[in-house]
């Protein structure tokens, strides 16, 4: 466990599941004790599993407006947690010249699972409560109610 960065971007590769997910789960989790943002290698659409998935929690991200890494400055962000390889390899590339450490964090993707409505958001389920320890495993405990 290390201390929390001032800020964390979570990057993947569409900005539509596992890194919006991240950064909303860090938001509720530790609020503004650090700025928390996400982006994805391509553009994709919000998923509608994820967005059920933390509405389960009591986390809302009807709003979350999808990025690209393209449209971040890497130097804004204390630490880019990758959760795909092929954002991992983009994060590199992107910080090669700054200050900016890069972690990886391998995730699965859960749309991936092409299986009957129970199953996949199972499938969900599972990548948000993983994130979620992940992030206390890193950060330690939030303060915040846990989900």
């Amino acid at each position: 466990m290390s201390e929390l960065p001032s800020s964390v971007l979570f990057a993947c590769t569409l900005n539509s599941v596992r890194s919006p997910m991240a950064e909303a789960l860090a938001k509720r989790y530790y609020g503004r004790r650090a700025y928390f943002d996400s982006a994805g290698v391509r553009a994709g659409d919000l998923d509608g599993f994820t967005v059920s998935v933390l509405d389960e929690v009591g986390v809302d991200i009807h709003r979350h407006t999808v990025k690209t890494l393209d449209e971040i400055d890497p130097s804004e962000f204390e630490l880019i947690i990758t959760l795909s390889p092929e954002a991992h390899h983009a994060a590199l590339e992107l910080t090669r010249d700054a200050a900016t450490q890069v972690e990886y964090w391998p995730t699965p993707d859960p749309s991936v699972i092409e299986d009957d409505r129970t199953r996949r958001l199972e499938a969900y389920r599972q990548v948000r409560d993983m994130l979620g320890q992940r992030m206390r495993q890193r950060f330690g405990a939030s303060g915040a109610v846990e989900v």
